[in-house]
């Protein structure tokens, strides 16, 4: 701040120095934030400005020197790397629009894979070759199909001919294992096919 002299109060002196104009930049941002506060202050301001105006119509206007702004452009720091924004900002617009691009591309991507989920392909074991064989009557025709499925662990079974083949006999399937004593897996039915299980001895 300058000196006014010592009669001037703080506050008044205050004022004076911003209405002149001699406060550095952090002091007048302070005595702006107080005159929006404090309207006694802003009042001492702006008095401190009327008697002041005076003295600026005693001075007449200079017109500054036609170059003048030219030559305070060229010594600002700023345009010294004029060439060198321009390029970085070039850059950084190119940088923007790439990730603008790259956004887009993923979220069509993102949308298409949506629409259209991939396959899953189940790859089931290859089945085991079922043993069958054909059960014979009597008179040589066959009955019966017999098919092992190891799955079920059971014996399929079904009629080949008309049902009620041997009307005075029923039929029984039996298993002969390694041990050599054979086991009953049950009676036939005729009529409807059927799965047999081969429990365990």
């Amino acid at each position: 701040m300058s000196d006014l002299g010592p009669d001037l109060p703080g506050d008044e002196a205050l004022a004076a120095e911003h209405a002149l104009g001699v406060l550095t930049a952090h002091e007048r941002a302070a005595a702006e934030t107080r005159m929006a506060r404090d309207p006694s202050f802003a009042a001492e301001v702006d008095a401190w400005r009327l008697r002041l105006a005076p003295l600026a119509e005693e001075v007449e206007a200079v017109e500054p020197p036609a170059g003048l702004w030219a030559r305070i452009e060229r010594r600002l720091a700023v345009n010294d790397n004029a060439a060198g924004v321009r390029r970085r900002l070039r850059f950084w617009r190119g940088a923007s629009l790439a990730g603008v691009a790259m956004s887009a591309a993923c979220m069509a991507g993102l949308i298409v894979m949506a629409s259209h989920p991939p396959q899953v392909i189940v790859q089931r074991p290859p089945m085991a070759p079922m043993m069958n064989a054909r059960l014979m009557g009597a008179s040589g025709q066959p009955m019966f199909l017999a098919a092992y499925d190891p799955e079920r662990k059971a014996i399929l079974v079904a009629a080949l001919s008309e049902p009620r083949i041997d009307p005075d006999h029923s039929h029984e399937l039996w298993l002969i294992p390694a041990d050599g004593r054979p086991r009953s897996l049950g009676m036939i039915d005729s009529e409807t096919p059927q799965a047999m299980p081969m429990s365990e001895p």
